[in-house]
């Protein structure tokens, strides 16, 4: 009777990777790509939000001071005396400007802009409360008179007379407040310091300077 085998039979081939395993690892990287997409566009959004947020703090949010000036001056009436008498009455009709650079209204209290000459008040204007709008100028029309009346004690009048060329200094302080988005108010102040160089005998501005 014939022996039976007992040799171990030959292990079965390994089939390649199936289709499904394929499937698997394709959607394992696509999902992959679409979160470092994802990440990729919220640190875009991050940068974007910063970029606003800065020029927004460095433009909208910077409170500038607002700046005080002279505007054109028109003489109404000049009388000047001579050498041996010194003296003068000027009237003339100018604006006092406060330009305001902010965005957001600048409100001011009431103030007054003086005129002197050599250092001596020779005419007072006052100016009453107001608002200068965000990024404009409030421009508030005025009657300046100035007189020597109180210069008698000053020798220089009769040779600036005498020249042709009387300096006048005006000054002003204006105190406020900018207020920002309705909610935010930063207190401002400004001063102004003009020079103005009248001419006796043309009866005009010769120059007007502003600081």
């Amino acid at each position: 009777m014939a022996e039976k085998s007992n040799q171990p039979l030959a292990p079965a081939n390994r089939h390649p990777r199936s289709d499904e395993e394929s499937d698997t690892l394709q959607t394992k990287e696509l999902r992959r790509k679409k979160r470092v997409k994802l990440a990729v566009y919220i640190a875009a959004f991050a940068v974007f939000q910063t970029v606003v947020i800065l020029v927004f703090a460095l433009t909208v949010m910077r409170v500038r001071t607002p700046k005080v000036r002279l505007g054109t001056v028109t003489f109404k009436n000049m009388t000047t005396g001579n050498l041996t008498s010194p003296s003068f009455d000027i009237s003339f009709a100018t604006q006092v400007r406060v330009k305001n650079t902010n965005f957001g209204p600048y409100k001011y209290d009431s103030t007054n802009v003086t005129f002197t000459y050599q250092g001596v008040i020779v005419g007072r204007v006052s100016i009453p409360k107001g608002k200068a709008g965000l990024r404009s100028t409030k421009k508030v029309s005025v009657t300046v008179y100035v007189n020597s009346n109180v210069l008698s004690s000053i020798p220089s009048l009769g040779s600036d007379l005498s020249a042709g060329v009387l300096a006048l200094n005006s000054h002003a302080k204006l105190s406020g407040k900018v207020e920002l988005i309705f909610v935010m108010k930063k207190e401002k102040s400004t001063e102004m310091n003009c020079t103005m160089n009248i001419n006796i005998s043309t009866e005009e501005l010769q120059d007007l300077t502003c600081k």
